[in-house]
């Protein structure tokens, strides 16, 4: 069975590179085959694993919309374009969602979407999803159905609160998610105290604090992918102590 995992959080707070250092975690366990799913509209899940994206979902819902070659179905038309929307890697791959909708209706193209997408999950054993910032995804229900929300805060009270606000709307919701939990990235030394307190005013599960670092931060500004990070990075060290709590529950 498919385990999912969603992160969601506000602009800034480096819930891509999260999502990144998890696949990096997952495929290094063994836990594998691994399917990362990029939800943001603006994509760069691939510029944090290295990969190259020539086609997208969006792009498909594009082509339908203007019409299918014809001799095609509609529905072997999106599968086809779903498998070539497909980037493969060493023990994971990676789709992506692709631009927001414009305008025109585009009923048909999601309906068939969802469809093969369910078939496509099937075959991982982990779905990693990075959602877009904020919590518009969250209210059209796109994080449904999920084992796992990870929230990911920067070291301010007020992404604390955003974070709470997130986890407040899936509850309101009542989205099936089976767990949530509250990373904070990017935490400096002497912030713990206060930003664990500001944590329990808002009623978040703290899973654990992702340091600020200066050579992930480099690896970020001259676009080298951040999962070639080694193991011993203090950030990659700290994401990984908190993964191994994540799947040892």
């Amino acid at each position: 069975m498919t385990y999912s995992i969603g992160l969601a959080g506000k602009g800034g707070t480096g819930k891509t590179t999260i999502a990144g250092l998890l696949i990096k975690y997952l495929v290094e366990k063994g836990k594998t085959p691994v399917l990362g799913v990029d939800a943001d509209a603006n994509s760069n899940l691939n510029e944090v694993l290295g990969l190259e994206v020539l086609e997208t979902l969006g792009d498909a819902r594009e082509e339908m919309k203007t019409g299918v070659s014809s001799g095609m179905t509609k529905d072997i038309f999106m599968e086809m374009k779903l498998q070539e929307a497909i980037v493969e890697s060493s023990g994971f791959d990676l789709i992506v969602m692709g631009r927001p909708e414009g305008a025109g209706c585009y009923c048909a193209a999601n309906s068939l979407l969802t469809v093969y997408l369910e078939k496509l999950i099937d075959n991982y054993s982990y779905v990693v999803m990075d959602n877009e910032a904020g919590m518009e995804h969250i209210s059209r229900l796109t994080t449904n159905d999920i084992d796992l929300l990870l929230v990911v805060s920067d070291p301010t009270r007020r992404g604390i609160q955003a974070a709470g606000r997130i986890v407040e709307l899936t509850q309101s919701l009542s989205l099936n998610i089976g767990r949530r939990h509250l990373i904070i990235n990017q935490s400096r030394t002497g912030q713990s105290e206060a930003l664990t307190q500001a944590v329990q005013e808002y009623g978040l599960d703290l899973i654990g604090m992702v340091p600020e670092d200066s050579e992930l931060r480099d690896f970020d500004l001259n676009g080298k992918p951040t999962v070639e990070l080694v193991n011993e990075n203090q950030a990659v060290k700290a994401a990984y102590e908190i993964f191994e709590k994540i799947f040892e529950t």
